[in-house]
């Protein structure tokens, strides 16, 4: 179902499409890409909404410093220094998470209204024009993400691109998830197929990769999420051309179990210390599905480069069950 949501100052309409499939309903905003919400039961056959969202676009205007539920490009995560090489040629970015650029600049992907259509009878195609020099990065960029509920009520989301330049693409999704549905998510079990992740700086950003065994980074057996992370762990599957599963999260609570699956080699794990009001510290969690942070300066990384002629592809899948 498509409905017009709400109108931004300059006028311009933002809609809302709404998916459900399987006991699963999930809304989709065309600004911002944003998942508003996803309602999903628990054990008792209860439902209720397990990402964080706001009822009102006010809400997403005012904060959007969370990305709360939004599609993030052209590049998730941080590039050291908000400047990168390539091809011998400098470019610079807007330093918005000073000294460096996070999530794609001041108006990346996030703060966009995307052009939405149906995408079968289960799914929304999400798609826009990045011009040449958006946010400093280089090329056109054709982009677009396809929001789909599959059979069992797992959404599916799919990524392409294509660019008439050499560029940078690493995009994501940037929901929090909270399986209880309200309060604190650091009670929730998480299960990541890692045995390596990057340490990171006082910026946070990546000084190389280290394996997770004896370190509070080791989650290759389900325990408690707690608090204190926002850092990309190396999965042990790698680059893949289909979506492979990598993670658990549970709630002992409610019941509620979220897998994820994804063709990336990174996922970031934040368990948002720093919200604003009003939401408070811990409320969520992002598993955000990615190419790992300023890989631009880590030649030793997978790569991030798009060029003319190459298409851009990745896929995550998050499903939903109880137990």
């Amino acid at each position: 179902m498509n409905e017009l949501f709400a109108t931004l100052p300059d006028g311009t309409p933002v809609h809302r499409w709404t998916l459900e499939r399987a006991g699963v309903r999930v809304r989709i905003l065309s600004y911002g890409g944003i998942v508003q919400s996803v309602e999903v039961p628990d054990r008792q056959g209860r439902t209720a909404d397990v990402v964080l969202g706001f009822a009102d676009l006010d809400g997403y205007l005012e904060h959007s410093g969370p990305y709360l539920g939004a599609f993030v490009g052209r590049y998730a995560n941080r590039i050291a220094g908000a400047r990168f090489e390539l091809d011998g040629r400098t470019y610079a970015l807007a330093a918005n998470n000073a000294p460096n650029s996070l999530h794609g600049g001041e108006n990346g992907f996030d703060k966009r209204v995307w052009d939405l259509e149906p995408a079968g009878e289960f799914g929304v195609r999400l798609s826009r024009v990045s011009p040449h020099g958006e946010e400093g990065f280089p090329g056109r960029l054709e982009v677009s993400g396809t929001y789909a509920l599959d059979e069992s009520g797992a959404l599916r989301i799919s990524y392409e691109a294509v660019t008439d330049a050499p560029t940078l693409v690493n995009l994501t999704n940037h929901s929090y998830f909270n399986l209880s549905g309200s309060g604190n998510a650091g009670g929730h079990e998480l299960r990541i197929d890692a045995s390596r992740f990057t340490p990171v700086d006082a910026d946070l950003i990546p000084t190389g990769i280290e394996e997770v065994e004896g370190t509070r980074f080791d989650f290759r057996q389900a325990r408690k999420v707690g608090a204190g992370y926002d850092h990309n762990f190396v999965l042990d599957k790698g680059l893949t051309e289909q979506a492979v599963e990598v993670a658990e999260l549970y709630d002992p609570a409610s019941g509620r179990v979220l897998t994820v699956s994804t063709t990336e080699p990174g996922l970031q794990l934040y368990t948002a210390d720093h919200l604003p009001e009003p939401f408070t510290p811990g409320d969520g969690i992002a598993l955000e599905t990615q190419h790992f942070p300023d890989s631009p300066h880590r030649p030793e990384f997978p790569s991030t480069v798009l060029r003319p002629g190459e298409v851009y592809r990745s896929e995550t899948v998050y499903g939903f069950g109880t137990r």
